[in-house]
């Protein structure tokens, strides 16, 4: 009676490995944090696999043209899954907006940053970390900002660059620059700033920023994709999550 139990208890443990689905997922380097807080509880709730890798959309589009093996894409902008779809990459009728960032000029300086960017033209500040704007949407919000502020000229010589969000957070945490513009849920949690001192740069000055998810060609005969896509796209959790970090969720 005992083996019998046994048995079955394998078997039962068998057929959850078989059912039990990998996702790769490629995700813009801003929504590292929240995809991570994502991928344990979606983990959890359906023991299904998600692989992520974090990088700039620009770098992520260019692997996938060549053949990179990603089912999804959350993407930092909403027209790389748009020319994903249009070039064949991506699956028609699967693009949503999963977020809206926002951006924040930050300083791992508790005292630097007071409600605006005008250290930025002071001594005080000698770097100033921006992500590569043609890469990153991120980094073409903060020219924008520093265009409709008049500061750009001013600050250029001072201007180190990252190729994404995320090192150019890194050069930021770490002092190489003493301030830098930054996707909010870099340095955000539950309604404060987790370290340093940071502006969360209002609105009008860039315009917004709507990241899109895209099911891949890769993806296409991939059920457990689809299903975490929809996931994103409608559960609760995720919209907590989201809000968290300080992202606005598509109405």
């Amino acid at each position: 009676m005992e083996l019998k139990i046994i048995a079955a208890a394998l078997l039962a443990g068998a057929a959850i490995g078989v059912s039990a689905a990998e996702i790769n997922v490629a995700v813009a380097a801003n929504f590292t944090a929240p995809a991570k807080e994502l991928a344990a509880d979606y983990e959890k709730a359906t023991g299904d696999k998600l692989v992520l890798s974090f990088g700039s959309t620009g770098n992520f589009y260019a692997q996938i043209k060549n053949g990179a093996p990603f089912d999804v894409l959350l993407a930092a902008d909403d027209t790389t899954p748009a020319k994903a779809v249009k070039e064949g990459y991506g699956v028609e009728g699967t693009t949503f907006t999963y977020a809206i960032g926002k951006l924040v000029l930050w300083s791992s300086d508790a005292n630097l940053i007071k409600g605006d960017a005008k250290v930025l033209t002071t001594d005080a500040v000698k770097h100033i970390a921006v992500a590569n704007p043609k890469l990153a949407p991120y980094g073409l919000a903060a020219h924008e900002t520093m265009d409709k502020l008049g500061i750009k000229a001013a600050i250029t010589p001072k201007i180190v660059e990252g190729d994404n969000i995320g090192k150019t957070f890194q050069f930021v945490s770490t002092g190489n620059a003493e301030a830098g513009f930054i996707a909010l849920s870099q340095c955000y949690k539950d309604g404060k700033m987790t370290s340093g001192s940071g502006w969360i740069i209002p609105q009008e000055y860039y315009n917004p920023i709507a990241q899109d998810a895209v099911l891949l060609k890769k993806g296409e005969k991939n059920e457990a994709a689809k299903k975490f896509l929809e996931y994103l796209r409608t559960s609760e959790k995720a919209a907590q999550v989201r809000a968290a970090y300080g992202y606005d969720t598509a109405k």
